[in-house]
This record gives C-alpha cells, sequence and structure tokens, in this order.
C-alpha cells in the first residue's frame, strides 16, 4: 500500500529552506542547524525530511491532492472531437 518514489541523488534537501524554499549556498556538514532568512529555524535532519517528503509528494500530487498524471481515459464513441486518423 506505499507508494516509492526516487528523488535527484544531489537534491539539496538539507540546505533547502522548507517553509520558504530558499538554498543556501554552502552549508558544511558539522552545521547541524541554521536559520533561513526568512526567519524559520531548522534541524538540519528535520529540514531535510521535510523537503525529500515534499518532493515525493510534487511528483505524485497537485496543490489539490489530486494526481499529477492522471489516468488515460478512453473516449466513448458518441464523444465529439478529433478521431484517430482523422489527420
Amino acid at each position: 500500500g506505499r507508494t516509492l518514489v526516487r528523488i535527484d541523488r544531489w537534491f539539496p534537501s538539507s540546505k533547502l529552506c522548507s517553509a520558504c524554499g530558499t538554498a543556501a549556498e554552502s552549508m558544511p556538514l558539522h552545521v547541524r542547524s541554521w536559520s533561513c532568512l526568512c526567519g524559520a529555524a531548522h534541524d538540519r535532519d528535520i529540514n531535510a525530511a521535510k523537503n525529500i517528503l515534499a518532493a515525493g509528494r510534487a511528483d505524485r500530487l497537485n496543490a489539490c491532492g489530486g494526481r499529477v498524471r492522471p489516468s488515460i481515459a478512453v473516449a466513448q464513441a458518441d464523444e465529439t472531437g478529433s478521431h484517430r486518423g482523422a489527420a
């Protein structure tokens, strides 16, 4: 009942502000918490987890919770519109 979504290996999850989306220029690994210019304070690991979850959901759902890539619907025979091979 789960969906596995891959995100880019180089996605800047820990240095991307999960509140406003601003990316920090550089962040050494010893920095465990940081504050964004928007005022949000982040724990590096929790912030990364939020960004990874959001990236995975963005691939599957739109802002209203609907699927981004709806299944292909087959047109009914009595519907008007373009017909295959009409061009």
